[in-house]
């Protein structure tokens, strides 16, 4: 049997997510795969137009392609709502700008089914759903499927990583842009650039099987640096 998208970034194998869009077509998306760059899709609705049914009919059409998808989801107060996006047919949400471990218990909390969590049960798209399906069965295989990202985009989130970092969390991704705002506006910040910030963040989970993304694209020739720190999850855009 294949290892799912979590276990290969358990296993710390490198990986490339494509930067899609959801008005992508399956037969253009199908095109696209087969170029073998691209290892899950990141789908952007804090920045981007989106609708519900947009990402059912993408979810599905990916699902056929045999395509994991991750969501960033459009607000960090939304982490709450970690579950309803997971219904649509997704394998992995990213939740953004995160400081606060409140945050971080919502989304572990409706991210996971019971006994680890508290989401609810229903759904028809769900990834691997199909009904008559038993319940404890598909959770249990749901709960060792998903994969919950967080998103690092402040000098806050840098100082309280071991906060934030919970068990539940997969992934923690970088945003150097905003996090790049956070330290011009604390000049007195001690570590002075993102790559100190990520170089800190790396050591802090260091052996906690946390892994660590870059949230922005980045060319093969440009990854090596950041292999180095300790990352082993990229972006990249779609073919032109």
């Amino acid at each position: 049997m294949a290892k799912s998208l979590r276990q290969r970034m358990q296993d710390g194998e490198v990986l490339t997510a494509m930067r899609g869009s959801l008005s992508t077509r399956k037969t253009e998306l199908a095109a696209m795969w087969a170029t073998g760059r691209y290892d899950y899709i990141w789908i952007d609705s804090q920045h981007t137009p989106y609708s519900d049914q947009l990402l059912v009919d993408y979810c599905q059409a990916a699902g056929e392609l045999g395509i994991d998808v991750q969501l960033r989801i459009p607000h960090t107060r939304q982490a709450h709502m970690v579950g309803r996006f997971l219904d649509f047919g997704l394998t992995a949400v990213l939740v953004p700008e995160v400081e606060e471990p409140e945050t971080v218990d919502d989304a572990i909390a409706y991210a996971y089914y019971g006994p680890i969590g508290r989401r609810s049960w229903g759904g028809p798209t769900r990834k691997g759903f199909s009904q008559g399906v038993d319940r404890h069965e598909y959770s249990a295989w749901w709960n060792d499927t998903v994969v919950l990202g967080i998103q690092v985009e402040s000098v806050e989130a840098v100082t309280n990583i071991h906060k934030l970092a919970k068990p539940g969390v997969s992934v923690v991704t970088f945003g150097p842009n905003d996090l790049s705002f956070s330290l011009e506006a604390h000049p007195g910040f001690p570590l002075q650039d993102v790559d100190a910030c990520m170089r800190n963040v790396a050591a802090q989970l260091k052996n906690t099987g946390i892994r660590l993304a870059m949230g922005t694209a980045t060319q093969p020739e440009e990854r090596d640096k950041y292999v180095d720190m300790g990352f082993t999850l990229f972006q990249d855009n779609m073919p032109d």
